[in-house]
């Protein structure tokens, strides 16, 4: 990347403009201490003028080779990296499939800092890379709304978080929907859940507590939770609808720091003030009682 970069004249600022990021990340990617998205070697191909030569490049990297998951969730990591469908409802904050590097970091360093948050970010980031691909497995993911709501971080990543989820959801294998808080006829699951299906077939249920993952291979289980989440997937607005929902959501972290409020929310505010008018209007109307002059006396 450095030397396409220096053969067109460009410095690392002039580079980062046109992507556009930060100076910073252009020197981390050059330096190697920062793996970029596919996004970002796509799109440095098309401002270099390389041919696809980075992107190229990027697919054959194991940007990964000697990541550590926490012991409580090194199986999950293990069925990701050969799982060939998975279903997923998240409440609050986006999966980590789905996370921005950005986000991630903000999210974990919540509870950890120095070596171990930029290992736990590493991790995290590893897991996405075989879903990315163009032959990746299937992916279909239900948020709850909150995920967009709760910030994480602050505006400016939600609304990167944001872009991020419009972008991958364009995938012929990934799918995702958002179940509105405007619905709350939607039945949802009870706690965040994945429903994990394997190549020898065996399909697993997936949850989390504080630090703890639980796995269920109980075909009675895995048919009851299967059933909720079909359900809600259906029920749930459609993911070209959700992507406008998102995109709603983005605007708002663009213009003024806050999430704007989705439009169908507003369609349905206007007819319900028009009523009320109507409502306060549709009444007998009293006349006002006005004294009668008093007549003069002769």
């Amino acid at each position: 990347m450095k030397h396409f970069r220096e053969s067109v004249g460009l410095t690392q600022e002039g580079l980062a403009g046109e992507i556009p990021c930060d100076r910073s990340h252009v020197a981390r990617v050059e330096a190697g201490t920062r793996v970029p998205q596919d996004t970002f070697a796509k799109k440095c191909d098309e401002v270099l003028g390389t041919g696809g030569v980075l992107m190229r490049l990027w697919g054959r990297i194991d940007w990964y080779p000697q990541v550590e998951h926490p012991d409580w969730f090194r199986r999950r990591a293990e069925m990701d990296a050969v799982a060939v469908a998975l279903r997923e409802y998240q409440e609050r904050v986006v999966p980590g499939l789905l996370q921005t590097e950005a986000y991630a970091r903000a999210l974990f360093s919540r509870v950890t800092s120095g070596e171990e948050l930029e290992e736990r970010v590493r991790a995290r980031l590893s897991r996405q890379q075989r879903f990315l691909e163009a032959d990746g497995p299937f992916y279909a993911v239900v948020l709850d709304e909150s995920c967009l709501r709760n910030v994480v971080g602050s505006h400016a990543i939600m609304r990167d978080q944001c872009a991020h989820l419009l972008d991958v959801g364009r995938r012929p294998n990934i799918r995702i929907q958002v179940a509105p808080a405007a619905l709350p006829g939607l039945v949802r699951p009870n706690a965040p859940m994945s429903l994990i299906k394997l190549p020898d077939g065996l399909e697993w249920v997936y949850s989390e507590s504080l630090d703890r993952g639980h796995f269920n291979d109980d075909p009675t289980v895995h048919a009851r939770h299967s059933q909720t989440y079909d359900v809600l997937r259906a029920d749930a607005p459609s993911a070209p609808d959700s992507a406008a929902l998102i995109s709603d959501v983005m605007e708002g972290y663009e213009h003024d720091g806050q999430p704007r409020v989705p439009r169908a929310e507003l369609d349905q505010e206007q007819p319900q003030r028009r009523q009320r008018r109507q409502l306060r209007r549709s009444g007998p109307r009293v006349p006002p009682h006005r004294p009668r002059p008093r007549q003069q006396e002769p």
